[in-house]
């Protein structure tokens, strides 16, 4: 899974240009084009109550926009990487999805939202129901952060976040697209970490014996996808948990220093799922540091 064309689709809110200068580094793995995507929202130009269509309002968000894209293009040039402006009027989520497909790009980027005073998510309903629908990969990125850590809060700032991925592997297919993703990483991954958790619905009434070669087949597993990884020329190491899925995968990130989440996510149980969040639909939201998500 090589990424070499991005769709980067911005609001232009603070630090967005700080976020594209931290992709810069998959240059050295194949990234040769960015694609740059401001969606003007309808409410704002059309059928405004007495007004119309406000072409004129229309016209000049979009020479704002595109004077702004044209600034950044300097610099992607400068790094030896194209770009391309897309500037569309409408719904947010349904033209990010249709630019993505028609501009066929290997992965979509996306910023966290703004917490405000006692919110603990770090992603808003537009992005998940971009995560929900695309049948392309997605990276939640989150640039600088403020979080609860043992009681105090703590402020992070996610500028190297392809130097220590962690994959959360369940051993489905798009888990296996995500290792394909870090083995892509040689030469910008310092060291992967290879974690799987043994859920608290699967072992819940097992018996010892079962629980213990499920613990076995577990290790085995993860020893094999880090020898993938040292082969391919990263070095990496195993992580085995069990318990709540979502919590143990936040505490093996934070305590093993892991730069970013990268996770599959499966189209099994699609009604659960978009009730109560699939695990990787949750650390997207509860993790504070950029997760990207393989379909």
């Amino acid at each position: 899974m090589n990424i070499e064309k991005l769709l980067f689709p911005t609001q232009f809110k603070e630090l967005a240009f700080d976020t594209l200068e931290t992709l810069l580094a998959l240059r050295r793995v194949g990234l040769r084009e960015i694609v740059l995507s401001y969606i003007i929202p309808r409410e704002e130009v059309a059928f405004v109550p007495f007004g119309g269509y406000l072409k004129e309002e229309e016209e000049r968000l979009r020479n704002e926009a595109r004077i702004r894209f044209e600034d950044w293009q300097r610099v992607l040039s400068s790094a030896g990487i194209a770009s391309t402006i897309v500037i569309e009027v409408g719904d947010a989520v349904p033209r990010i999805l249709a630019i993505a497909q028609r501009e066929r790009v290997d992965l979509i980027v996306v910023g966290r939202k703004r917490l405000t005073m006692g919110e603990s998510l770090f992603i808003g309903s537009h992005t998940m129901d971009i995560l929900r629908r695309s049948p392309i990969p997605v990276l939640v990125h989150k640039y600088m952060v403020q979080f609860e850590r043992s009681g105090e809060t703590v402020s992070r700032v996610n500028d190297r976040i392809f130097e220590r991925p962690l994959l959360a592997t369940d051993w489905s297919g798009p888990s296996r697209k995500a290792l394909e993703f870090i083995l892509s990483l040689k030469g910008v991954a310092a060291k992967a970490l290879v974690a799987h958790v043994i859920g608290s619905k699967l072992s819940k009434g097992l018996e010892q014996s079962e629980l213990l070669r499920i613990e076995r087949e577990s290790k085995e597993r993860l020893e094999q996808y880090c020898a993938m990884l040292r082969e391919a020329g990263i070095d990496a190491e195993p992580h085995l948990s069990a318990g709540d899925e979502v919590r143990e995968l936040l505490s093996l990130s934070r305590e093993f220093d892991a730069s970013m989440i990268v996770m599959g996510t499966t189209g099994k149980d699609r009604l659960h799922e978009f009730f109560l969040g699939s695990v990787s639909h949750r650390m997207a939201e509860r993790s504070e540091l950029p997760t990207l998500l393989v379909p």
